[in-house]
């Protein structure tokens, strides 16, 4: 096999391949073999038919193209390997010339990967702001622990704005019910209110039995556009007045949050995870602080057809989550406008390919690669979200490619990531004020 390559504009390359006729003719009576087992034809048993009455039934020329679909995928693999070239795309056949007894000659196009030169992505210092933990961290985290252990007593009184009631409601829109706007025996925690701004206000100061109207509005981008601004009334009875009861933090408190004997353990236990996810932050911030300033110094050519088909994608994603949330991407449409999706479509595409081209060019020059340890570490982290064993999350993710690949590129990134992270210098700076 001969192969030709001339480059073209815009990354692209022309492939003219040349093979022999001898193999040719070889690849021609195995697909006549194929052809044989697949059809029928009168007077000859199923594989049996020769290659003559092929022809005369098939024709030559459908035997050919069936030569090239099973011959070509090899070919193109092998002249791409003999000619050490980066592709993007599948080659696409743009003529071929295949005529028994002579060499048969393919002319194909096939897309390159942009070529990436970097001014420095090693070295570097940047300074990123740094991510401290709140200084009511520790407080507001044990008071989230006794908040789930919290218990309510049944109160004699009227209520106050720390207090839980529970109640009837019935609400109404220009005197006509709204739909979903009335329940029974309803608990609301009138410190923890995610009710209409106003609702929970209005019953503070009210006791068990009591009975009353209130009026609020709805807000104009409430999810129900039929009551986007709409003033209400509900109709309030309520039932109990409950008063929280927290936990003392103490020992027994601790024992029962988790695997600790005392306080102190469970103290030390999140301090652990504030200090940890401080690390998580400041290493993401570092990390988009590296990536911005070595994309800053990196040139690379991105055609529009790579910006086309990311974007291409990346809208079938958004659609796809549009009709998940349950919202008409007729509506999405009227109120971004095509020209603003498509946009910002772009914009996004442009960065995913320049951030993907990155990590690649640096995983190839720092010979950083995806071992099947990675690949393990990366099923054991989905059989933990999932809560399921690594051996179920493997047998789904080896049935698919596509899985295997994210997988990969997933660990491939994360490998970059942490290379970057350790060969550059990381100046954290106190955050601006806002």
């Amino acid at each position: 096999m001969k192969t030709t390559v001339e480059k073209l504009d815009n990354n692209i390359v022309k492939l003219d391949i040349e093979i022999d006729a001898e193999t040719a003719e070889k690849e021609y009576n195995k697909a006549c073999k194929r052809l044989a087992q697949r059809v029928n034809i009168p007077g000859f048993r199923r594989g049996k038919a020769p290659r003559a009455i092929l022809e005369k039934n098939l024709g030559a020329e459908t035997i050919k193209r069936d030569v090239l679909e099973y011959m070509l995928p090899n070919v193109f693999s092998q002249a791409i390997i003999d000619n050490n070239l980066n592709i993007i795309t599948e080659p696409a056949v743009e003529s071929f010339n295949f005529e028994l007894g002579s060499p048969v000659k393919v002319v194909a196009k096939v897309e390159l990967k942009p070529e990436v030169k970097f001014e420095q992505y090693k070295d570097l210092e940047v300074e990123v702001e740094e991510f401290k933990t709140a200084e009511d961290a520790m407080e507001r985290e044990i008071n989230e622990l006794t908040q789930k252990f919290t218990t309510f007593k049944t109160v004699d009184r009227k209520s106050t704005d720390k207090d839980v009631v529970t109640m009837d409601f019935e609400g109404s829109v220009d005197g006509e019910l709204i739909q979903g706007g009335s329940a029974k025996n309803y608990m609301l925690d009138l410190e923890h209110s995610n009710f209409i701004p106003g609702f929970a206000e209005q019953l503070v100061g009210h006791a068990a039995g009591e009975e009353f109207t209130i009026d609020v509005t709805f807000p104009e981008n409430y999810h129900d556009e039929k009551l986007n601004g709409k003033p209400a009334q509900f109709k309030i009875k309520i039932n109990e007045v409950k008063e929280k009861v927290k936990p003392e933090l103490n020992d027994e408190l601790a024992q029962k949050v988790g695997n600790f004997k005392t306080v102190d353990e469970l103290k030390a236990d999140i301090q652990k995870y504030l200090d940890g996810s401080a690390k998580i932050e400041n290493d993401k911030r570092s990390a988009n602080k590296l990536f911005e300033t070595i994309l800053s110094k990196m040139t690379v050519d991105v055609q529009p057809t790579m910006i086309e088909r990311e974007k291409q994608a990346l809208l079938s994603d958004f659609k796809q989550k549009v009709a998940q949330s349950g919202v008409n991407w007729d509506d999405v449409m009227k109120q971004d406008g095509p020209e603003k999706i498509d946009e910002e479509l772009a914009k996004e595409a442009l960065n995913r390919i320049k951030n993907s081209l990155m990590m690649s060019e640096i995983a190839k020059l720092e010979n950083i690669q995806v071992t099947a340890q990675d690949l393990e570490q990366k099923i054991a982290e989905l059989a933990m979200m999932y809560q399921t064993d690594k051996d179920t999350i493997f047998k789904e993710v080896s049935k698919n490619t596509a899985m295997i690949q994210s997988l990969s590129q997933q660990a491939l990134s994360q490998k970059v990531t942490k290379f970057l992270l350790d060969n550059n210098k990381i100046k954290f700076v106190a955050a601006a004020k806002k």
